[in-house]
């Protein structure tokens, strides 16, 4: 399984970005897919994850102004960031479980400055 990033930039605080993510290399149905971020000096840590159910669940960091979706049929998952704060910048990562295994993608960059 291989995860494609994308979307990630500079943002004024205020701002939105949408970061999309997908997969290839799947055959089945992807089990769950989410988004993590670790900013400098920190440990990684979860922001939104999505089951094949289209059940989200939120860190309470972003809850009210990130949405997370998914499109199964194109095994690509999206996180809609609006209200960004300063505090959201980090580099964000997209996740898989599929078949019993957790998958990476590579990071993605958002910053959020004035």
């Amino acid at each position: 399984v291989q995860l494609q990033a994308s979307g990630g930039g500079l943002v004024q605080p205020g701002g939105s970005l949408k970061l999309s993510c997908a997969a290839s290399g799947v055959i089945f149905t992807i089990n769950a897919m989410g988004w993590y971020r670790q900013a400098p000096g920190k440990q990684r840590e979860l922001v939104a994850i999505i089951t094949s159910g289209d059940n989200a669940n939120y860190a309470d960091s972003v809850k009210g102004r990130f949405t997370i979706s998914r499109d199964s049929a194109q095994n690509t998952v999206y996180l809609q960031m609006n209200s960004l704060k300063p505090e959201d910048t980090a580099v964000y990562y997209c996740w898989s479980f599929y078949r019993s295994r957790g998958y990476w993608g590579q990071g993605t960059q958002v910053t959020v400055s004035s």
